[in-house]
């Protein structure tokens, strides 16, 4: 399903009375990963078979920002973002519940009867093993499958996914790609995620570009969201149709006295394209290809760029051989 054809309802009063029972999940879906694929993969699959509509249940903001804004995490994806990837799954719906104060005291056998039974009509929902909601997250597993044999709904508990990785693979959730992202190892939220880890962002103000990008290097405005940690990364960036190979450095580059922080990119395969500061720039993080350093001049830091944008294009020549390899039957 194509994010166009995807329902978007902001409360369960938005949904048509002719909409029909559904198949539910319920969860934040940040990064919708390859976790949040696969339940939700079941889930279509139900729901097909069973003549139901198959809903992502999500909620804005993030309960942990509302509940505890100082130590709620950086996400992977903003919320429209997150939407687009909803759709990309094949899904029916998306509920998006705005998380107040009114939800968040919300016992969760009212929850399971206002939201569930009678908002979605819900005749069955998929969750993960750790899945916990209502009035502080006081019920789980145990209580909705209480509720659900009540209120006319299955529960379908799903183990968690691992991918590739050593002792059994790396367990793929929210929580362990952000702490991956965050430490800057892309590779490993790469394959949690089932894509690079990106950032959706436009270009700084006050750089004098105005309408052209006449000089191969861009940096982002003020981002939200997660980045990864300081230092130097092979990336890809989508502008305007235009797709260009960069060498990106986050931090606060020290080599120039005070501290400035900046996501910077030097383009590869620069050519200069219409743009302004509201043009989307879509920022696939690949490869980390150091940490941030000071070095003694910038003269030394012009060698090492040197370094970098070389061992960058390396690793895209190195990319396309192995994307000409043929697959065997």
């Amino acid at each position: 399903m194509s994010f166009e054809d995807l329902a978007v309802y902001r409360s369960t009063a938005e949904i048509p009375a002719e909409f029909g029972p559904t198949v539910v999940s319920i969860g934040n879906f940040d990064g919708v990963h390859l976790g949040h694929r696969a339940i939700l993969a079941d889930a279509l699959a139900e729901a097909r078979a069973v003549d139901a509509k198959a809903v992502a249940l999500t909620f804005d903001p993030h309960p942990e920002q509302f509940l505890r804004p100082g130590k709620a995490p950086l996400l992977l994806t903003p919320m429209g973002e997150r939407v687009r990837l909803l759709a990309s799954t094949g899904i029916d719906a998306v509920v998006i519940l705005p998380f107040d104060a009114a939800l968040a005291g919300l016992p969760a056998s009212e929850f399971a009867q206002q939201v569930l039974r009678d908002g979605l009509k819900a005749r069955s929902l998929h969750e993960g093993g750790n899945f916990r909601f209502g009035r502080r997250a006081e019920a789980g597993i145990a209580e909705l499958r209480e509720f659900g044999a009540e209120m006319g709904f299955a529960v379908h508990v799903h183990a968690p996914v691992r991918v590739r990785g050593l002792a059994g693979g790396l367990e793929v959730s929210s929580s362990a790609i952000r702490e991956r992202v965050a430490a800057g190892d892309l590779t490993r939220a790469r394959w949690m995620m089932g894509r690079p880890f990106t950032v959706l962002s436009t270009q700084a103000r006050g750089r004098g570009i105005g309408h052209r990008l006449l000089v191969p290097t861009v940096n982002l405005a003020p981002y939200e969201g997660l980045l990864p940690a300081f230092g130097v990364y092979v990336t890809r960036m989508r502008i305007d149709g235009h797709t260009f190979e960069a060498v990106t450095n986050v931090g606060n580059r020290p080599t120039f006295g005070e501290a400035s922080f900046a996501v910077e990119s030097y383009i590869l395969n620069f050519e200069p394209i219409e743009m302004d500061e509201t043009t989307p720039i879509e920022q696939e993080f690949l490869f980390r290809l150091r940490g941030e350093m000071t070095w003694p001049s910038p003269e030394a830091l012009k060698a090492q760029i040197m370094k970098d944008v070389a061992r960058a294009k390396r690793y895209f020549v190195l990319r396309g051989r192995r994307a000409n390899i043929p697959k065997k039957d």
